[in-house]
């Protein structure tokens, strides 16, 4: 048994269930993880269909209720799904850019029972924040950010950090103290998605991570028991995979807005697996006995150098996304890993980002956003991933 309450080769209960209510969102964030191709899954789940897989999902022992998007502020059935989520004794998050909140909505989720408001930011000056959003949101969200607090929830920020804006770290810790944040997610970019679409104008350099690591864990040691920073170096930086998700299948639920379950946020992309969906499961059905659920549980799945190698306990294997969209194949090591045969892949990445980021070398394609018309044309045009190299 893993230090992640993990026990291999069984079905653990979901503890965690992220609803992605919906793919809309007035934002365009060109790092945004939803499915490149979202503007073509329609069919939302209805309210109703809400609070069965609330029901479903309680029943089976998950306590933690993410309720997220696209941007959950568009679904004019929140209030509603946040108080059946209080009923049944949920812990629930509203994950939101604040776009589409006003005082009026945070005292009817606080009459509602919501536990707790993620706002997040993309840059800590206006200008940055209002490019990357793709739309003029900063100032509302300074509002959002005040009112979440004189409502007395946590004030927790989430900054999603890449090379756009990395290097603003310390005036960003700077705004969460004006505001008087509790918590802070420096939340570094996951290439999936758009994101990873943009990797090439998003991955930081090695230079600013060297710049922006010790700024963080200056204002950790200046902020010790005022205000609570969460850092993360970014994966492709790391020399060993983190243990995505706890485990495939072994303690986050996601059901997207179409009712698609998933293990992660980013498992719709594996080609071979068809999800089930709530409409036509139950929650129980689809976490124990769906195929695809039990695809990567365990370590039967595993090739080299993962199944022999002591740390599979750990960090099972890596992110199977990640080793899909490096690799083409989501039973390999995830590249991340330096003891993956594929782990080039990922040094290679990092070299080119630091000659483009120098201006030795031109980014292949402009940076894409988010919205419902590339999302049309890149699904379109995007071509299968195919091997790098041979697994």
């Amino acid at each position: 048994m893993s230090n992640s309450g993990y026990v291999p080769n069984l079905v653990n209960k979901p503890l965690w269930l992220l609803a992605e209510l919906t793919y809309a969102c007035p934002l365009q964030c060109p790092y945004c993880s939803n499915p490149i191709e979202f503007a073509k899954i329609k069919n939302e789940l209805s309210t109703e269909d809400w609070k069965r897989v609330l029901r479903e999902a309680r029943k089976m022992g998950a306590a933690q209720l993410g309720l997220s998007g696209g941007e959950p502020l568009v679904r004019q059935d929140l209030e509603e799904i946040i108080a059946e989520a209080r009923q049944l004794g949920f812990y629930t998050n509203l994950i939101t850019s604040g776009v589409g909140m006003d005082e009026k909505r945070i005292k009817a989720f606080r009459d509602a029972g919501l536990d707790h408001i993620q706002v997040s930011f993309q840059a800590s000056s206006e200008e940055l924040n209002n490019y990357i959003a793709g739309t003029d949101a900063f100032r509302h969200k300074i509002e959002m950010a005040k009112l979440v607090k004189k409502y007395e929830y946590p004030m927790v920020l989430c900054f999603v950090l890449h090379r756009q804006n990395i290097d603003q770290i310390g005036d960003v810790l700077e705004l969460a103290i004006k505001l008087d944040a509790d918590y802070v997610e420096l939340a570094t970019t996951q290439y999936y998605g758009w994101a990873y679409h943009n990797r090439e104008q998003l991955l930081p350099t090695r230079e600013q991570l060297a710049r922006a690591e010790p700024i963080a864990h200056q204002y950790q040691e200046k902020m010790k028991g005022k205000m609570r920073i969460f850092y993360v170096v970014p994966d492709y930086y790391e020399v060993r995979p983190k243990a995505c998700m706890n485990g495939w299948g072994a303690v986050f639920l996601t059901i997207a807005p179409d009712g698609t379950a998933l293990p992660c946020h980013a498992a719709r992309q594996l080609p071979g697996l068809e999800f089930p969906n709530v409409r036509n499961h139950s929650i129980e059905w689809i976490w124990s006995q769906s195929p695809d659920f039990n695809k990567f549980r365990g370590f039967e799945w595993m090739k080299e150098p993962c199944r022999s190698c002591p740390e599979k306990t750990r960090d099972f294997g890596g992110c199977r996304c990640q080793a899909y969209m490096l690799t083409g194949d989501a039973a390999n090591a995830d590249p991340v890993c330096d003891k993956s045969y594929h782990h080039h892949l990922i040094t290679e990445v990092i070299d080119r980002v630091g000659r483009i980021a120098a201006k030795k070398e031109d980014a292949p394609k402009p940076i894409v956003f988010r919205n419902p018309r590339t999302s049309k044309a890149l699904a379109d045009a995007r071509p299968a991933v195919k091997p790098a190299v041979p697994a």
